[in-house]
């Protein structure tokens, strides 16, 4: 089973082919223009350079979020538009589960961040237990102080949130807080792809029609439409 995934949810967007043998290829970009000027690029660059063609791939995935608002649309729009086009089915993968994929094994309990802004962040919490993760606490927006403030022990943080306000989680856990290698604080689309696998292989598919983002709470343009009625 082979998976094209796509991941948009902040800036350094990318796209991965998978199978149930493990990654074929990735592809990162990490630069200052929009995804929709390069996803259609990458995906092609990235089917070559597998020697493969878009009617070899079985499934398309795609990171569902929470992230850039923008990116989300842009990234779920790509896949719906693969989906109506080839017939292949849709998967929807976590942005954050996906993160916490760069730590499996780890002891500690692992929250990954993502900037928010306001002062907050998209985040959630999430514990290794045998062979997977579990989610202690759910995608939410929070201030990360108050997220972390009442654990017990050391947290291994992840995220470009982590990095924004690691001042404030130092003055809300001090030692606990340990901070993740910067290779391992960003989104993986390798993740993505490699989660959509399991997905698909438990037909846990998504309706390309129905599909929505997990924005988590609401754009600032639907709360400044909100105060306006």
């Amino acid at each position: 089973m082979k998976i094209l995934a796509l991941e948009t949810s902040t800036m350094l967007g990318g796209v991965a082919i998978a199978d149930e043998h493990g990654l074929i290829a990735e592809i990162r970009l990490n630069v200052k223009t929009t995804h929709s000027e390069r996803m259609m690029t990458a995906i092609d660059w990235a089917l070559k350079q597998s020697d493969m063609t878009l009617d070899e791939i079985d499934t398309i995935a795609v990171a569902s979020g929470p992230g850039s608002f923008t990116g989300l649309r842009i990234g779920l729009a790509t896949a719906k538009g693969l989906c109506y086009a080839t017939g292949k089915p849709l998967v929807l993968v976590s942005t954050l589960e996906a993160l916490a994929w760069n730590f499996p094994y780890c002891r500690y309990p692992v929250c990954v961040m993502l900037d928010a802004r306001k002062g907050e962040v998209y985040a959630a919490l999430f514990l290794w237990k045998g062979d997977t993760f579990v989610t202690l606490v759910p995608e939410t927006s929070i201030r990360p102080e108050d997220l972390l403030r009442d654990g017990d022990g050391p947290v291994v943080l992840a995220g470009e949130g982590a990095i924004r306000y690691w001042d404030r989680i130092l003055s809300a856990i001090g030692e606990k807080a340990l901070v993740a290698p910067l290779h391992k604080m960003v989104p993986s689309p390798s993740n993505i792809a490699l989660l959509g696998v399991h997905r698909a292989q438990r037909s846990e598919y998504a309706d390309p029609a129905t599909a929505e983002p997990l924005y988590v709470r609401k754009s600032e343009a639907e709360v400044t439409w909100s105060e306006r009625l």
